[in-house]
């Protein structure tokens, strides 16, 4: 029978190391489990080779176990409902497996009820939690892994989970602002749309033929009108076309690396959006960095992983420059202080949380500050897009009603009583 030597955590929260004989690597972490232990490291030992031959036997990672059958791939919007169910039954004191084999079978939402099935097989192998959301690529983020990490190596699981929901609450409360803030004036539009091209298509036509019968020259209002809608029922679909083609072209190039950085560029240089993005970027920075600090993650590691969730390109040169000051020995604040993103008053912030051993507190203060700051640019934004589309379809349709209306007492005046 195979011998496993394994790392276990027991239930006083003391690290036990030793081995034990069963028949697979799964049956092995059962027996653990029904010991009260928390598999952290669980790998076969070499058996020794009958001929006197050594053979060396690669540790199981998270690399090296085969994937469960019927592997699929698991959206990354599920992150936050799968920690928040977790954390629900582990802060009751079920530990992490079990939690995950009975949300396996509980949960109504098939993705999540998957995705917790497939990570209860990976840890029924032996695998700790942090290993087993790395095995799923593209669901969980990389910060969130190693937070798990930290968690599970220093006991304090339902601590980190907390933390991370927190954060990831916060990241989807600004995806939803930005969402309601947009829906607004974009309902707008549809209805400014919908109504000239009633005006063009159905309104016009008719009335053109109207005056057309009467005799007498429309006035100039009214020729424009006309024209616009010739232009568009002769030209509007190679128009259309053509729009389309360009922005797919102009989206295929923004997929390739020179392209998404001088878009990122230009919209960086874009007065009301470079503002918003910036500000976005420095809320996101300064929130994940505090939560990973918070958690043990040492800043370099922290600082690197925090620089790969930047979308901007440009932005992400300019921190990763700021990171590579602050391996090099100088300050956060100074080093953050060159990328000119932040202003003065808040690098003055970060230096004082600095000097007194208090940067994530500071960090999740400015992270507060400019969710806040970004609120007040959703409105303003929202506000301005608006009043602008409004301003716009009234306009066109008291031009539409001008030309109308002047038309018809233009050629009323042609006749002679």
């Amino acid at each position: 029978m195979p011998r496993f030597t394994y790392t276990a955590r027991n239930a006083e929260g003391r690290t036990v190391e030793s081995s034990l004989d069963a028949p697979s690597r799964k049956d092995a972490a059962r027996l653990l489990a029904a010991r009260g232990l928390q598999p952290l490291r669980l790998q076969e030992a070499a058996a020794p080779a009958p001929t006197g031959r050594k053979i060396s036997a690669a540790p199981a990672t998270a690399e090296s176990v085969p994937a469960p059958t019927g592997k699929r791939a698991f959206s990354p919007d599920l992150q936050l409902p799968f920690m928040q169910a977790l954390a629900d039954l582990t802060g009751a004191g079920m530990p992490a497996g079990e939690a995950l084999r009975l949300l396996g079978q509980r949960l109504q939402e098939p993705q999540l009820r998957a995705l917790c099935a497939a990570l209860w097989e990976r840890l029924s192998e032996g695998l700790p939690l942090s290993q087993a959301m790395e095995a799923q690529r593209g669901t969980f983020a990389r910060h969130a892994i190693n937070l798990i990490a930290a968690g599970e190596a220093t006991g304090n699981l339902g601590e980190v989970l907390q933390r991370l929901i927190q954060h990831y609450q916060t990241q989807r409360e600004m995806k939803r602002m930005m969402t309601s803030a947009l829906a607004y004036p974009l309902f707008i539009c549809l209805i400014a749309v919908g109504v000239i091209l009633f005006f063009i298509f159905f309104l016009l036509p008719r009335l053109q033929t109207l005056l057309a019968s009467l005799g007498g020259e429309m006035p100039w209002a009214t020729r424009a009108l006309v024209g616009l809608s010739d232009f568009i029922l002769r030209y509007g679909v190679i128009v259309t076309v053509a729009a389309v083609l360009t922005w797919v072209f102009f989206w295929r190039w923004r997929k390739t690396e020179p392209g998404r950085r001088a878009t990122d560029a230009w919209l960086l240089r874009t007065p009301l959006a470079g503002r918003f993005v910036t500000a976005g970027t420095i809320q996101n920075f300064s929130s994940t960095l505090a939560v990973l600090l918070e958690n043990g993650v040492t800043t370099a590691e922290a600082l690197r992983m925090t620089e790969r969730t930047i979308a901007n390109r440009s932005l992400q040169d300019a921190f990763r420059d700021a990171t590579s000051r602050v391996l090099e020995g100088e300050s956060l604040s100074q080093s953050l202080g060159k990328t000119e993103c932040f202003p003065p008053l808040v690098i003055d912030r970060l230096s004082v949380g600095e000097s007194t051993g208090q940067l994530a507190p500071s960090l999740r203060n400015i992270a507060q500050s400019y969710q806040e700051e970004l609120r007040r640019q959703i409105g303003v934004f929202t506000q301005v897009m608006s009043t602008g589309v409004l301003l716009f379809a009234f306009g066109f349709v008291a031009f539409i009603a001008f030309a109308i209306v002047s038309a018809v007492f233009q050629v009323s005046a042609s006749f002679k009583f």
